[in-house]
C-alpha cells in the first residue's frame, strides 16, 4: 500500500482527490504541519480495524 505526505494547505486544496485516493486506491495520506505529521486520512477498512468500538454491541 502506498502512502504520501501532504501539507495542510495542499490537503485543503486537494481534499476531494485525497479522499478519493483513500477510498478507491487504498492510499494513506499523512497530513503535515511544518513538516511534522499531525493526522492521517486512511481507507475505512484500516480505520475500522484499529477502532476498538467498531462492531461493539
Amino acid at each position: 500500500m502506498k502512502s504520501e505526505e501532504m501539507s495542510v494547505a495542499d490537503a485543503r486544496r486537494q481534499f476531494a482527490d485525497v479522499l478519493n485516493d483513500a477510498a478507491v486506491r487504498g492510499r494513506i495520506t499523512y497530513i503535515t504541519n511544518r513538516g511534522r505529521r499531525i493526522a492521517a486520512i486512511v481507507p475505512v477498512p484500516i480505520a475500522e480495524a484499529t477502532d476498538p468500538d467498531h462492531n461493539a454491541p
